[in-house]
């Protein structure tokens, strides 16, 4: 739970960076960070081959905003084992091979698991990649002038914030049960329902503060901030790029072009 939140505070602390991806429009990194979702996922399942190109996105990125990539891919792991197990059946139903390698049989099933995974991954990085290199108030700033329910704004805030407080209260907890328990390794089954009760009311308390906190600094629901950043040559040239790329990567096999470049039959 602490790794976790020192995560969660470390994403905000880069959002705070000074490279040429983090001063770009916040409007712009997130058309950007969507169309690039919606073209990953527009593919169908057994199209790893044409995925991989898409490599390209994160690995920009990631050393354009100097993002720790060993950090970025922790937390994109953090979602590979619900797919895993989303997509473990298709080895057992889908068996027919797709593709030799060698005398090895890639089956069906296999390749729709990779795609799955691969998809995942690109996805949830994409979205880490965002948060890493534009601050929360700015992102939630942009939906609002987007037209986006105040509503779901609202809630991506409030749980953005809270699930801190959530995580801190659980660790402070844990290690208070811990060191009253006698050395033992977790929290007992009967313990946990108590456990559970007592953070849920130690968490609305906390919560409950830090919104009064939040309000007596002016907060509002339904205030949105009135500056706005304009758009220069630098933001429509990285919208026009990675849009550009996108469809390109998504109208031509760009792995088949390059393999029957490099290895001509």
């Amino acid at each position: 739970m602490v790794s976790a939140t020192q995560t969660l505070y470390t994403l905000e602390q880069l959002s705070a960076g000074r490279s040429g991806l983090h001063r770009l429009h916040p409007g712009v990194k997130l058309l950007a960070t969507l169309f690039f979702m919606v073209t990953v996922i527009s593919f169908d399942r057994y199209s790893l081959g044409r995925i991989v190109p898409f490599l390209f996105y994160p690995c920009i990125l990631i050393a354009w905003g100097d993002i720790p990539p060993a950090l970025l891919l922790r937390r994109t792991a953090l979602a590979l084992p619900f797919c895993l197990f989303a997509g473990i059946s298709n080895l057992i139903f889908e068996r027919g091979a797709a593709v030799h390698l060698g005398s090895f049989a890639v089956s069906y099933g296999l390749l729709s698991l990779v795609t799955l995974l691969l998809r995942t991954l690109l996805c949830v990085a994409a979205v880490l990649i965002l948060m890493a290199v534009t601050p929360l108030c700015r992102l939630a700033a942009q939906l609002r002038r987007f037209h986006c329910p105040a509503l779901f704004v609202s809630l991506l805030e409030i749980s953005y914030r809270y699930i801190a407080v959530l995580m801190t209260e659980a660790s402070s907890m844990y290690t208070a049960y811990i060191l009253r328990s006698g050395g033992m390794k977790g929290i007992e089954l009967k313990h946990m329902g108590s456990f559970i009760g007592h953070l849920f009311l130690r968490s609305a308390d906390r919560a409950e503060r830090v919104y009064a906190a939040m309000k007596c600094r002016g907060y509002d629901l339904d205030c949105a901030p009135t500056q706005r950043k304009p758009l220069n040559a630098a933001d429509i040239t990285f919208l026009v790029l990675v849009c550009g790329f996108c469809l390109l990567f998504r109208l031509a096999d760009v792995s088949a072009i390059l393999g029957a470049w490099i290895l001509p039959s």
